[in-house]
């Protein structure tokens, strides 16, 4: 370890530089997996050390101490936000937790609203120059090193040197402790693969190529940035870099490139993971680290255009209030910065973000998808700011929507044996019609084969998919877009209001089996609109009828054949050997797409209209 730029004077042991700190110190220790365990194991031992106050934003190795009463006699911990290895200690009332976010802790340093009298902070072997490097854990440990009394570093030569403001001048050190030894290892197991695997996959359904992501922490995170693969030209500017993202790095899916703020550099403002991860950021320009009031803070988050915030939550509830930081009464974690990185995602232009969270907690007995939040539990998020929410069992979109309409996004991404609970809560609370019926109580994640997406001849890009019961209001808009003409087509008579009690008979039939319907949706301005809906329903002789609309200013680019191709596909899967239609003599274009997909179909006339038959054996 090269040692020379440091003054002899200010080299000594751990045990040396500990009993300078004064009886009754406020002292900082340095975050997460770049915290300086010989320090504080030194702390810990030092028996002169009483009434000591700890401030951490992230810890690992005072978990050790949280069953020692001496220690808890002689010192009382804060914490910006709780560990899983602290989560125990939080739960008996061992820890003091400051509930505050991450982007706001380095000015409660810097206007001596927490005072600091000694820091403990681990960092890289001092260069030519006699500049230091944070290293992994630059967040909120800059500040904290800064506006100390005393700082005292364990210099450690596995400490990456990381780029960006992340650099500490010897001349700023007080005393320095040379020690090697391997950081902290914090890689998050993953017990239920299957379903952060499929959290993922709706995750990545969202996520465009050119997008600039801030993803947190943990087992979700994990499996998420696995899922975007597939990707292009992805952008970091987020709190936390770990070994997901490694791969993404590697295969070319991140290059930063589309970045407004500092492009070609991902933007964090710590590193947890493996050595891996630690060797990969080491003398890495690729990676831009600065403290959490730069990075974290919305404003500047939101120089990225495209900026989609993903984060995690303990329970959501019916309005799209978001719980992450409490179980009930007992603090599990903390507030991070949710909420800004969401505003700053809804600042970006073109940004939006994600709440991602299982469906259900306890071997699925509970549901996170909740009436009301848990008593005493905490809204990290307000309503209002809830974009996406993401479970296994889909995407619900919240933003812009009705209570009611929230109501329905949400049953339908709960577990399918809490769905129809939820609806009957909903109605005790006056949320939803009294008659609403709950979606159907089935995991539907078959159903994501059915979906499809085909370029129109105007240059658009239509999306297809089966349609769900929150899709009643755009289904409704649908229906009033329609000219007479095309809706006498579609039902044979007129029709001229579109009720509640339509909408509910439609969904009453629908098993996505026996009776589905398709719908075509594409892009208006930030929203996404339907333009056609494609249906069939179980006839008779093995058969399925079918039926199409499609909004007048598309009509012409092939919609229907599209429609009708993806219908058969799901019929055949479903062991019907043909469809029949009835159609009005004068819809000729109608009769024109059954007889090109079909070129042997027959039809004969029944009461003012033609019943097509059509076998899916003598397709072309």
């Amino acid at each position: 370890m090269n040692m020379q730029k440091c003054p002899p004077q200010k080299l000594v042991s751990a045990e040396q530089a500990i009993s300078n700190i004064k009886k009754g110190s406020r002292v900082f220790i340095g975050s997460g997996c770049g915290e300086p365990r010989h320090l504080i194991h030194a702390l810990a031992r030092n028996k002169d050390m009483q009434e000591i106050m700890i401030y951490q934003m992230l810890s690992f190795t005072l978990a050790e101490y949280m069953d020692n009463r001496d220690f808890l006699k002689r010192f009382s911990l804060k914490l910006f936000f709780i560990s899983a290895s602290m989560r125990k200690a939080a739960f008996e009332g061992k820890i003091d937790y400051i509930p505050a976010y991450l982007s706001e802790i380095p000015e409660l340093f810097d206007s001596n609203q927490i005072g600091l009298d000694a820091a403990l902070i681990q960092i890289s072997p001092p260069d030519k120059f006699g500049y230091c490097s944070l290293g992994i854990s630059v967040d909120v440990t800059q500040s904290g090193c800064r506006n100390a009394k005393m700082v005292i570093a364990q210099v450690n030569p596995k400490m990456p040197r990381t780029w960006g403001d992340s650099f500490v001048h010897i001349d700023e050190i007080d005393w320095f402790v040379p020690f090697e030894e391997p950081l902290i290892n914090a890689v998050p197991d993953i017990p239920d693969k299957e379903v952060a695997s499929r959290i993922g996959f709706y995750v990545s359904e969202l996520i465009e190529d050119g997008v600039t992501l801030q993803i947190g922490f943990g087992r979700l995170p994990y499996m998420i940035l696995q899922c975007l693969d597939k990707k292009h030209d992805l952008g970091i500017h987020t709190q936390m870099i770990t070994d997901a993202f490694i791969p993404l790095f590697e295969n070319g899916n991140i290059t930063n490139t589309k970045k407004n703020l500092m492009p070609g550099r991902a933007v964090a403002t710590l590193c947890m993971g493996s050595e891996k991860i630690y060797d990969y950021v080491d003398n890495n320009p690729k990676f831009y680290f600065r403290s959490s009031d730069f990075v974290n803070n919305p404003a500047v988050a939101a120089r990225n255009d495209n900026l989609v915030s993903i984060s995690s939550a303990l329970e959501v509830d019916l309005t799209g209030q978001v719980c992450a930081d409490s179980v009930g009464y007992l603090f599990y974690s903390g507030i991070g910065d949710q909420a800004n990185f969401i505003r700053g995602a809804a600042m970006s232009k073109g940004g939006f973000s994600i709440i991602a969270l299982p469906s259900t907690a306890k071997n699925g007995t509970i549901s996170r998808i909740v009436p009301t939040l848990s008593q005493g539990a905490g809204v990290a998020t307000l309503r209002g700011d809830v974009n996406f929410v993401v479970t296994e069992y889909g995407i619900a979109q919240l933003r812009g929507k009705s209570i009611y309409q929230r109501v329905m996004e949400l049953a339908q991404i709960a577990h399918p044996d809490f769905r129809s609970s939820l609806v009957e809560s909903a109605k005790n609370y006056h949320y939803i019609f009294s008659d609403q019926l709950a979606p159907i109580s089935e995991d539907l994640i078959f159903t994501e084969r059915y979906k499809t997406r085909i370029t129109l001849k105007n240059g658009k890009s239509m999306s297809v998919r089966p349609i769900l019961p929150t899709d009643e209001f755009a289904y409704r808009n649908f229906f009033y877009s329609l000219l007479e003409e095309t809706v006498y087509y579609r039902f044979f008579h007129k029709i001229t209001l579109f009720t509640h009690e339509m909408a509910q008979d439609h969904w009453s039939s629908l098993d996505y089996r026996k009776n589905i319907s398709l719908i075509g949706m594409v892009r208006n301005k930030g929203h996404k609109e339907i333009i056609a809906i494609g249906s069939y329903a179980e006839s008779d002789d093995n058969r399925a009828e079918v039926a199409f609309v499609v909004r007048e200013d598309f009509h012409g680019m092939g919609i229907a054949s599209h429609l009708l191709k993806d219908l058969e596909k799901i019929a055949k899967e479903n062991g019907y050997k043909g469809f029949c239609a009835t159609v009005l003599p004068d819809n000729k274009s109608m009769i024109k797409v059954f007889q090109k997909r079909f070129p042997g179909c027959t039809s004969r006339f029944e009461e003012g209209s033609i019943f097509v038959i059509m076998d899916f054996d003598e397709q072309p």
